[in-house]
């Protein structure tokens, strides 16, 4: 078995580094990254907590952390791992001076921290987004609920299979999609927004165009979600603080027509919390309100089957934000690369797989197309969670 790029650039480390320091708040947070380890459900979470030995993972009663792995960039490229416990990792923040001890504690107090509700949905649980795309040309069902009235009807089965967010899209952002005019997304989407939301659903609409983000919510769309995390359209952002709407914070290399041609990372999971971290600031600066905000680290876009992987497999590091964790694996390339090459449409077991791995690590949403089957597998990964 090869190793991957992942693999090389991390050194395994039995001690965590000697000889860091700095002041420099920001310069500290792109060196040391900490994600929760030692992951415990039920009654081993319980334990973890009450014996004061964890913290509870996002404020969840179903998940704790009792260990922290330890990321710390190394000058020229890759990173160190070591992973460790609470004490051991406060001692190293004291001796490297206050700067690091400072972004050590507040760390951790967001990894544990309970998540704001968004969109008014809380946040102690998983919740399931019902892919509703309203385009001729999507990767797994475009064509299919082209027609306002098929989608509308969609939807609300989706409603009643147990989704609590409907996400409405009028433009395929697949590998090589082409660009949809506004006034021709806004066609397609406003429709079926106005008439979803009138029915009470929890709207949210995928775009990275500002005038539909506008037009969705006018029409009754509670969520933006932009899978270029406001960077596409210069309006998007200062659209999105004039509006006051959550939105969903996506990660992606280049844009959907170039980012499958050989994306490259140094460590793609840090970089990934990276780029995050830039939006995120951003979006404040704007005077988007960080309640607002929820990150996604957006699978298959700009990355290969291993960075898919090595990002999901470290997505426990965006906790570290403190706030919402969004995960949309559904019948994505990946899973049949895999697996056996199956199509998208015969790739739901691998969907249901990689969901469950990203409720393990605490992802408060999935977004999803077979809206039922997720709905099951979340039931019985929350009562396994809760035992």
């Amino acid at each position: 078995m090869t190793m991957t790029a992942f693999q090389t650039a991390i050194q395994e480390s039995p001690a965590l580094p000697r000889g860091f320091s700095s002041s420099d708040a920001a310069a500290v947070a792109r060196r040391v990254y900490l994600a929760p380890a030692g992951l415990a459900t039920g009654a081993a979470a319980r334990a973890l907590v009450g014996g004061g030995r964890g913290r509870p993972l996002a404020g969840r009663t179903d998940l704790a952390f009792g260990l922290v792995a330890v990321l710390v960039r190394r000058d020229g490229g890759g990173a160190s791992l070591t992973v460790v416990d609470e004490p051991t990792l406060t001692a190293w923040g004291r001796d490297c001076g206050e700067g690091v001890a400072a972004h050590v504690a507040a760390t951790l107090d967001r990894l544990a921290a309970a998540r704001p509700d968004f969109a008014g949905l809380p946040m102690d649980r998983p919740h399931i987004m019902g892919i509703l795309n309203v385009t001729p040309d999507s990767f797994s069902d475009g064509g299919d609920r082209f027609d306002p009235a098929v989608a509308i009807a969609a939807g609300t089965a989706m409603l009643e299979a147990g989704a609590t967010i409907l996400d409405v899209g009028g433009e395929s952002t697949r590998p090589g999609a082409l660009a949809v005019p506004p006034e021709e997304e806004i066609r397609r989407v406003v429709p079926v927004v106005r008439a979803l939301a009138e029915r009470g659903a929890c709207v949210s609409i995928d775009t990275r165009n500002a005038a539909t983000m506008a037009a969705a919510v006018a029409a009754g769309a509670r969520i933006v979600n932009d899978v270029t995390a406001l960077t596409w359209d210069a309006e998007a952002l200062p659209t999105v603080a004039r509006l006051r709407v959550p939105v969903v914070l996506m990660h992606i290399q280049g844009e959907p027509q170039t980012m499958q041609q050989a994306p490259v990372y140094d460590v793609a999971p840090l970089d990934v919390a990276d780029w995050l971290a830039e939006r995120v600031a951003a979006a404040e600066a704007a005077g988007v309100a960080r309640e607002n905000l929820c990150l996604d680290p957006g699978i298959g876009f700009g990355k290969t089957v291993d960075h898919n992987l090595e990002v999901l497999a470290w997505s426990g590091l965006l906790h570290g934000f403190g706030l919402p964790l969004l995960l949309g694996v559904s019948r994505k390339s990946f899973i049949g690369r895999l697996s056996a090459q199956e199509p998208p449409k015969e790739r739901l077991p691998g969907t249901i797989a990689a969901d469950q791995a990203g409720l393990d690590r605490g992802f408060q949403i999935l977004r999803v197309h077979d809206v039922a089957e997720a709905r099951q597998a979340c039931a019985l990964w929350r009562g396994l969670a809760l035992a």
